[in-house]
């Protein structure tokens, strides 16, 4: 991509950008950047994509193990 568009685009080294191929061409975009797990009303929901063998009983056994923690340390 050409140094003036990038510049014109806000792009900087290690942007992610998403392709789609439209009829015509692709068409670019910016990937935003948003965290994976958010809490809402009081539980962590995972808003990604869950990576292929994804451990969750291990997952959700750490996050307890860090509130017991933290409410330990309180």
């Amino acid at each position: 991509m050409p140094k003036p568009l990038r510049q014109r685009l806000g792009l900087t080294p290690g942007t992610e950008l998403e392709a789609l191929d439209q009829p015509g061409g692709l068409f670019l975009r910016t990937v935003e950047q948003r965290p994976a797990m958010i809490k809402i009303d009081g539980l962590w929901v995972h808003r990604g994509a869950v990576q292929p063998g994804a451990n969750w009983d291990r997952v959700i056994e750490e996050l307890r193990e860090e509130r017991i923690e933290s409410v330990l340390k309180a």
